[in-house]
């Protein structure tokens, strides 16, 4: 039984809202997952204070996740930006370029 961490999508046309999921591989994206593991709004919402940049909202069970790492769920690329800016896991890419001479 092959695991993935993945996002399942709910919420309005033009207003995402997404679900972090523990699901089986082969499953659709949003059939009934094995556990909800968070949520993640991509929609930036104003800080509180009023100052600064806008938040996007992530909300994440910290120790159910490193269950399901442990146990061996794989996460899906948008999931595991998600836990790398948590810091659960190392970011996938650190945006560094590649020289001419080093290819």
């Amino acid at each position: 039984m092959v695991l993935k961490i993945r996002l399942a999508r709910f919420g309005k046309r033009n207003a995402p809202f997404y679900n972090i999921v523990v699901a089986q591989a082969r499953t659709a994206r949003n059939s009934k997952p094995l556990e909800v593991l968070g949520t993640y709004d991509p929609i930036p919402k104003p800080s509180p204070t009023g100052e600064g940049k806008a938040i996007k909202d992530i909300k994440l069970d910290t120790p159910r996740a490193k269950y399901w790492l442990g146990v061996g769920a794989q996460p899906s690329d948008p999931a595991w930006r998600l836990l790398s800016m948590v810091g659960l896991l190392e970011p996938k890419y650190h945006g560094q370029r590649v020289e001419e001479g080093e290819r």
